[in-house]
């Protein structure tokens, strides 16, 4: 999370955006669109056989289409698999 989190500094350069998504992107001040998003990729990392076609309808609602859809997913699973072969690898993880 820190390597997206230092990604997120230096194109926003707004540093309380990134506590408050570290926080809790629920309720940090970011778009409704954004927040879909996000409820997205949590439900996408998390258990992506929960994700329904109401998870699609709702990105559709908040602007999104079914190209960006799929760049989303795409990215975020992206995202998923290397971290996983990051944490496997221990790459990052400070020596004992």
């Amino acid at each position: 999370m820190e390597s997206h989190a230092e990604f997120l500094r230096r194109v926003t350069l707004e540093e309380g955006l990134i506590e408050a998504l570290r926080e809790d992107y629920t309720t940090a001040p970011i778009t409704e669109a954004e927040r879909v998003m996000l409820d997205y990729v949590v439900q996408l990392t998390k258990d992506a056989v929960k994700i329904t076609p109401e998870y699609h309808e709702r990105l559709r609602a908040a602007g999104f289409d079914d190209t960006a859809i799929l760049q989303i997913t795409l990215i975020a699973s992206w995202f998923n698999y290397i971290n996983r072969v990051a944490d496997a690898l221990g790459i990052g993880r400070e020596t004992l």
